[in-house]
């Protein structure tokens, strides 16, 4: 009696070196379990657990509410709009992008016992880190809903879009996280320099001031920024400010995928050496 014999055929990468989707699929229950260890890790045995997630946005905003709106007096380019509720949307946005990047990065480094032991997709790591950041981001969008109709501002129709502006923040960080990931395994200076540039950035953007309190000689900068285009975006879907210019939407439109795909391909070209370095 013959036996069927099970043949697996092993090929080269491709021009591009793009995960195998099959592939990830199968080990979709790898993706689950990392992702349900971070949520219960993240939540258990701390003092004050999710209580810290409404409060570091909640402090943050208002600390950036009396350090630019009463010290500087800047304001939120729309008089019907709080400050403080002005601020705590900026920070929502930047936390989710915040997130996502750096628990991204720092995925490889922190599993690296499970990365040189076990066999799977190594893009599952990184990608399942996102669980937390998105759950921290629900509990503390539920919060901002709340502070709405609390000051009573309706966004209007805009609101629909928040999903939009929350996939392609996610895309963005990913994708920067992805590659930073990468390097990290081999130059643990990345660890180092990223926050540090990232913290840079939190100050170059209008996280905490309206981008028409941008001087018009620096204006151009800010304009350019990814991290702007976005903000724009999520504040126009929550709070109902002025909608953003048309090229910068199209323009986050295609740079988020084109961020999150090449992250992805400076993954996948150093993830056989992943073992090696770690």
């Amino acid at each position: 009696m013959e036996q069927s014999v099970q043949r697996t055929v092993i090929t080269p990468p491709g021009r591009l070196n793009l995960p195998s989707w099959r592939e990830l699929w199968n080990a979709r229950e790898v993706a689950v379990r990392l992702a349900l260890r971070d949520i219960i890790v993240r939540y258990r045995q701390t003092i004050f657990g999710i209580t810290w997630v409404i409060a570091q946005p909640l402090v943050s905003a208002g600390i950036f509410t009396v350090v630019f709106g009463q010290i500087a007096d800047l304001s939120t380019g729309d008089e019907h709009i709080p400050y403080f509720l002005f601020t705590l949307a900026g920070m929502l946005a930047w936390n989710l992008f915040n997130g996502s990047l750096g628990r991204a990065s720092g995925s490889m480094v922190g599993n690296q016992s499970l990365v040189q032991k076990v066999f799977f997709p190594r893009l599952l790591v990184p990608v399942s880190s996102l669980a937390s950041v998105v759950v921290d981001f629900l509990v503390a969008l539920v919060l901002a809903v709340v502070l709405l109709f609390v000051y009573g501002v309706n966004p209007g129709w805009a609101v629909l879009l928040l999903p939009v502006w929350i996939l392609l923040i996610l895309m963005v960080g990913t994708g920067i996280g992805l590659a930073a990931a990468a390097y990290m395994v081999k130059y643990r200076d990345v660890g180092y320099v990223l926050p540090w540039l990232v913290q840079i950035l939190l100050y170059a953007s209008p996280v905490a001031y309206a981008l028409s309190e941008v001087p018009a000689n620096l204006r151009w900068l800010f304009d350019i920024n990814p991290v702007t285009w976005f903000l724009e975006g999520f504040r126009w879907s929550l709070l109902g400010t002025e909608a953003p210019v048309t090229w910068q939407v199209v323009a986050l439109v295609v740079a988020a995928p084109l961020i999150l795909l090449a992250g992805t391909l400076v993954f996948q070209k150093n993830e056989r050496e992943f073992a090696d370095y770690i």
